[in-house]
């Protein structure tokens, strides 16, 4: 590594090192983070019937538990028969649930775990690690050009601009 002369040649050594480093595990938030914002799309996804047997006799609340569906509406029941969320059936005597979801392919899936990853998560260590490095990211940037050079003024207008756009979306 270069010689470490001050403040200036640290924060351009290791914010150079640091990117090189963290350029894959940003690729995959950033396209992770684009599939996330259209989760409430089928965009991407494909179908995936589900044909299996539960605990006969659940409730709606039970039901949803059971198959790890969130909000399961019943929308008939029929001779024993439940119907619920357009395409599902759950036949109470047997158990025996089929019904229809959408999936993210097999590799996205895996990606937008792991930009969701909660604390509890073995992969939130990488998580706080992402963002740490993304803030030294935002602080070192500051330390690319002399702060006398034009550069670095105009720079400093579009950090403004950024801030200033970032703060507008938080509040429309």
């Amino acid at each position: 590594m270069s010689e470490i002369r001050n403040t200036k040649t640290f924060m351009r050594v290791v914010h150079r090192y640091l990117g090189y480093f963290m350029a894959g595990i940003m690729a995959v938030y950033a396209i992770s983070g684009i599939v996330l914002v259209y989760r409430d799309t089928d965009l991407l996804k494909k179908e995936k019937v589900v044909n299996k047997t539960i605990a006969p006799n659940l409730n709606k609340g039970q039901l949803s538990k059971a198959l790890h569906i969130k909000g399961v509406r019943i929308n008939k029941t029929e001779n024993g028969v439940v119907y619920f969320n357009k395409t599902g059936t759950y036949n109470r005597a047997s158990g025996e649930v089929n019904y229809t979801t959408k999936e993210l392919p097999y590799i996205l899936e895996k990606m937008t775990h792991l930009h969701k990853a909660k604390s509890g998560n073995a992969m939130s260590p990488l998580n706080v690690l992402f963002g740490v490095s993304l803030f030294f990211f935002v602080i070192s940037s500051f330390w690319m050009f002399n702060a006398k050079s034009k550069i670095f003024k105009r720079g400093l207008y579009f950090t403004v601009g950024g801030l200033v756009l970032a703060l507008v979306l938080l509040f429309i």
